[in-house]
């Protein structure tokens, strides 16, 4: 078992900063790529930015230059930090984890999520 707790998110006005923490724990045998997703409401849910165990960052156009993905592989953590944020930032955010896990003594792919936190930008 894999299991991802999410922190952070809420209410906060445009143009604030917000900042979300995703902890990974159990049988977790590597991470390849840990990421942020979106979904707001009527829409289906997007990348946000992604960050590989090398390094390698990505991220979405509409966020570039104001959120920064990072992540702590010693402690299996995954943060994105928000500034400017804009009306349209507003969605439930996802984490996720990509890599292997332990099963009955075998590795298996690991693709998990969090249980997603909301982020509402207005005023």
């Amino acid at each position: 078992q894999v299991q991802l707790v999410e922190s952070g998110g809420g209410l906060v006005q445009p143009g604030g900063s917000l900042s979300l923490s995703c902890a990974a724990s159990g049988s977790i045998f590597s991470i390849t790529a840990m990421g942020w997703y979106r979904q707001a409401p009527g829409k289906e849910r997007e990348l946000v930015a992604v960050i590989t165990s090398g390094g390698r960052i990505n991220y979405a156009e509409s966020v570039k230059g104001r959120f920064t993905i990072s992540r702590d592989n010693a402690k299996n953590t995954v943060y994105l930090q928000m500034n400017s944020l804009k009306p349209e930032d507003t969605a439930v955010y996802y984490c996720n984890i990509n890599g292997n896990r332990y099963s009955l003594g075998n590795l298996r792919s690991l693709d998990a999520w969090g249980q997603g936190t909301l982020v509402t930008v207005s005023s």
